[in-house]
């Protein structure tokens, strides 16, 4: 059983400022910011380096930690480019630099040896004699590849012991072998090494072969009238093994998922925070946070290659990765419709910054970062330009809800689909 002291770290993704104070609210101990060029995030990456540095202040005052991540595999046209990215990243002070290149890193260690350096999940780190080879380096953490299980992270942790480990729980999964893939390369001429996957491997084909009994006539394979999902996995989530990976010796647990909104962010951080909480107080796992994790939106979940060996505990319908249904992130239980920015006590009002439909009648459920059970009302007044209004949507901005109760900034609203 693990003790307080030895759970894990839980570490978010922050694609922005607002991400990264959301993941922290939420209960991550750490976040993760992409770096200007040499990120596997160039899309979406709303991070400067005048944004990093606010992102450190942030860190900083909560007592929580900051990793940037430099894990693109850079073509020589990048390098010349490096040592001025470095010197700023260095001055900023981060808990450690996420990297995948071998020349990056050597560069850095060179020029800055104080830098803490977690070896990226892009090497495809999967064996002990892997983890002591990067120890041997001077890296201070490696995170696993996504292939391997939790019976050989144990082993791992068990060859290696002073080596930190960090493994992914959460998130999209790759059809390639930790994003070694060519094909948004090949198709769209964006190269997935360098940031700017186009993920084609979601799209929706139509596959067809020769048959030599009809005169090699083509044939097509179908899964639907529509077509086939041929290389779309469904989501990560292995939040019934925190235990499991508690009692592995993980260090630090890890979410993906940089350009998901600030509900994915804040939804998967609550959920797992409180998982790790229970198992702090020794505590059993509350199934009521995978019914928390429905609500945010996913390509179905499975807990993939972590669980081999332990399939008996997998229901038969998550043991299948692939979805063959739907390419993007679609399932969900509720829709994230508003994200309260201010209560006014003197109004009994929130201000929201409305995400989706929002109409007189609705129940809305109200999700904040402290309380494990949201809390419901019903849409009675809306106030747009101080107009009573019926109904509001996406897009409008800011808008005002009468509330029975107080509910505190950065707390989310949704309704059940």
């Amino acid at each position: 059983m693990c003790q307080m002291r030895k759970i894990p770290e839980l570490l978010l993704p922050a694609g922005n400022l607002e991400k990264l104070e959301i993941a922290y609210l939420y209960g991550a101990d750490a976040a993760y910011c992409g770096v200007p060029r040499f990120s596997l995030r160039a899309r979406e990456n709303d991070f400067t380096m005048e944004a990093l540095e606010k992102g450190v202040a942030l860190a900083r005052q909560l007592g929580k930690k900051i990793y940037f991540t430099v894990n693109n595999i850079p073509r020589n046209s990048k390098l010349p480019s490096y040592p001025k990215y470095l010197d700023q990243m260095a001055a900023l002070k981060p808990d450690a630099l996420i990297m995948a290149d071998p020349g990056l890193i050597l560069i850095t260690k060179e020029s800055h040896p104080e830098l803490d350096i977690h070896i990226s999940v892009q090497t495809n780190t999967m064996n002990y004699a892997a983890v002591k080879f990067w120890k041997k380096f001077g890296a201070t953490r490696v995170i696993l590849s996504r292939e391997v299980s939790i019976s050989e992270i144990a082993e791992i942790k068990n060859e290696v012991p002073d080596m930190e480990i960090e493994v992914f729980v959460h998130g999209s999964i790759c059809i390639a072998h930790s994003g070694r893939c060519f094909m948004s390369n090949y198709f769209k001429k964006r190269d997935a090494n360098q940031g700017s996957c186009n993920n084609a491997c979601r799209d929706l084909y139509k596959v067809y072969v020769t048959n030599p009994k009809q005169n090699d006539e083509p044939m097509e394979l179908i899964t639907d009238e529509e077509g086939t999902f041929l290389m779309n996995s469904k989501d990560l989530r292995a939040i019934e093994f925190l235990q499991e990976l508690c009692d592995a010796g993980v260090d630090s647990l890890k979410v993906e998922g940089r350009t998901k909104n600030d509900y994915y962010v804040g939804m998967v951080a609550r959920s797992y925070r409180h998982t790790l909480d229970n198992i702090a107080r020794g505590e059993g796992f509350d199934r009521k946070w995978l019914e928390e994790l429905d609500k945010v939106s996913s390509r179905k979940y499975f807990s993939g290659f972590l669980s081999r060996g332990m399939e008996d505990k997998i229901p038969e319908e998550e043991r299948n990765f692939q979805n063959n249904e739907f390419g993007t992130s679609l399932q969900m239980s509720q829709k994230y419709t508003g994200f309260v920015k201010e209560y006014k006590p003197d109004t009994k009002r929130i201000v929201i910054e409305v995400k989706n439909k929002i109409q007189k009648g609705d129940l809305l459920e109200v999700i904040t970062s402290t309380d494990a059970n949201p809390s419901t009302f019903t849409v009675d007044q809306i106030f747009y330009k101080q107009n009573s209004v019926e109904v509001i949507s996406g897009g409008m901005g800011t808008v005002e809800l009468e509330v029975p109760f107080a509910i505190p900034s950065r707390s989310f609203l949704s309704k059940k689909l």
